[in-house]
């Protein structure tokens, strides 16, 4: 599972083109924006005859930006098995909310 979520953060911080990539942050630490928010969802089961046959592994990952614009939006929704959920603004920054699956 480590190994799926250190591939997801170089890919974000590709995306994003820089290393404000965040995974599941303290609320003390100072964020520099742009930047990437991510954090691990529940693990989706899929079960047959009582038993787990497979797990997917998914992610919420939060785009915010002082850019309502941002090209990185785009990028983002161009990912593979990546979804856009929502946008919203909150203290004057741009958050564009995203699942992906790993």
């Amino acid at each position: 599972m480590e190994e799926n979520r250190l591939k997801l953060q170089t890919l974000l911080e590709d995306v994003l083109g820089n290393k404000n990539v965040y995974f599941q942050p303290p609320e003390s630490l100072k964020i520099q924006y742009p930047c990437i928010v991510y954090e691990r969802n529940p693990i989706k089961n899929v079960v047959s005859d009582n038993s787990v046959y497979n797990q997917k592994l998914s992610y919420t990952i939060t785009l915010i930006d002082k850019n309502p614009c941002s090209d990185v939006v785009m990028k983002l929704s161009q990912l593979p098995l990546c979804r856009h959920d929502r946008c919203f603004k909150s203290d004057n920054l741009n958050h564009d909310v995203f699942s992906i699956y790993i």
